[in-house]
């Protein structure tokens, strides 16, 4: 199939260091590659594929400090995809719903991953106009706040089994990995910590918007002998830092859609101490994976027992359920089933 895959501009794909939705995308792309797919992917121009790249911008905004004008180069890839659209046999957005007043008029079969939150306000009334658009869930959980919407299916994400190594021996420390806001609750992780005195290892993102948190509330727990702050990493990093440490802290406070951090501590053989929220307890499995809590006090005596947990059944849930290869497979269905469809103009075609 002649695929087109369109990525966020916020980072490159992959991202240096946090990125969820770019570091997803990325690996879609190379895996639809290998299959023997021709792949376009329409990303900022520091982006590494073996798909042929559109660049919309030379770097991803983020790094150029362009986030403010998101929406305007948000606006001009698109105008790169409709440009080209009729070259394809499907498109697949993960930009959210700026496409769709486009799509609606486009001739190609297309489909949407929602990679983000869907509760805020502004989106029951874009999902009532455009009913129709072709949506994927990342979890079940995630669909709750539009059940209007035309839902194909849920995919949860998958990741290289390799890119992770299996540790069977940890070390005795926490980590939390991810950003540092409000909805993540790396304050909870701190004082999880600070009750057990256990050290606890911060590899997390600060943005702009955050400073003022990060400010006001993190820093100054940031202080004794359990905290080590240690900054935003990559994938080059992951594997030892989530590998190595007893258990990763999930003290989420927010509807999370699916939380890729979950399934990265999975793929090391590290359970999750997570709190019940959004997708968690579709991700993860309480008593197998993870101790899954509700409060404070129960998340520092499951950290407490988290050792009780099998880190060989955390890697095998992983491969099972959580690997590139099945979420690859879940999407080349749903894009046949897509151009299929009776009444659809595209057609398959060698690749």
């Amino acid at each position: 199939m002649r695929i087109a895959q369109v990525a966020p501009l916020a980072e490159a794909v992959p991202p240096a260091g946090y990125g969820g939705t770019e570091r997803v995308v990325s690996w879609l792309t190379e895996a639809l590659v290998s299959r023997g797919h021709s792949v376009t992917l329409f990303a900022s121009g520091d982006s590494k594929t073996s798909a042929e790249l559109v660049a919309t911008v030379p770097k991803a905004l983020r790094l150029q400090n362009l986030l403010g004008q998101y929406h305007a180069f948000q606006q001009l890839e698109l105008e790169r995809v409709a440009q080209r659209v009729e070259a394809f046999d499907v498109v697949h957005y993960h930009c959210d719903y700026h496409h769709f007043s486009l799509s609606r008029r486009s001739p190609t079969v297309h489909l949407t991953t929602m990679h983000g939150r869907l509760d805020l306000p502004e989106l029951p009334m874009m999902f009532d106009e455009y009913s129709e658009m072709p949506v994927v869930s990342i979890s079940d959980a995630q669909r709750a706040p539009l059940p209007q919407a035309n839902w194909l299916a849920t995919v949860y994400h998958g990741l290289p089994t390799n890119l992770f190594h299996y540790n069977a021996e940890p070390e005795d420390y926490f980590a939390f990995l991810g950003r540092v806001c409000p909805e993540k609750r790396l304050d909870r992780a701190i004082d999880i910590a600070n009750a057990l005195r256990v050290p606890l290892r911060i590899a997390a993102k600060i943005d702009p918007a955050d400073s003022a948190y990060y400010h006001d509330v993190i820093k100054p727990k940031l202080v004794g002998p359990y905290v080590d702050f240690i900054g935003e990493i990559g994938d080059d990093q992951k594997s030892e830092f989530l590998g190595r440490a007893r258990a990763l802290l999930f003290p989420i406070d927010w509807p999370e859609p699916f939380g890729l951090t979950m399934i990265e501590s999975l793929a090391c053989g590290t359970p999750v101490v997570a709190f019940r929220h959004g997708s968690v307890p579709e991700v993860l499995s309480h008593g197998e994976t993870a101790i899954i809590v509700d409060t404070m006090a129960e998340a520092i005596a499951a950290a407490e027992r988290i050792g009780d947990l099998s880190r060989k059944g955390c890697r095998s849930v992983f491969e099972k359920r959580f690997s590139i290869e099945a979420m690859t497979s879940a999407y080349e269905q749903l894009y046949l089933r897509l151009v299929w469809e009776p009444g659809n103009r595209s057609r398959v075609r060698a690749a």
